[in-house]
């Protein structure tokens, strides 16, 4: 089996391969974990109180799912009330 040689340039290819391959796997698990969000996490992100939370869940307007008293919303769902709302619409 005859020998390679690899040089630096090859070194720094693959070294900025090896980064955007990492980069992607991260952006993957990083949308996956938001993909269901608990109260607090939502109130955060919308900046809003815990009663008006508990008013978009009794009217209807942001849907969830409560499992063992633990209340969650579903991040796509949060972006579609969003952008339902959404004033000045281009």
């Amino acid at each position: 089996m005859p020998a390679q040689i690899i040089t630096t340039d090859d070194l720094y290819i693959f070294k900025i391969e090896l980064i955007e391959e990492i980069k992607k796997l991260y952006n993957n698990s990083a949308n996956e974990s938001k993909k269901w969000l608990k109260s607090p996490d939502v109130r955060k992100m919308l900046r809003i109180s815990a009663g008006t939370l508990q008013t978009l869940r009794i009217n209807g307007t942001l849907p969830y799912t409560k499992i063992g008293g633990v209340i969650y919303y579903a991040y796509d769902d949060i972006v579609k009330v969003l952008e339902k709302n959404k004033k000045n619409k281009r």
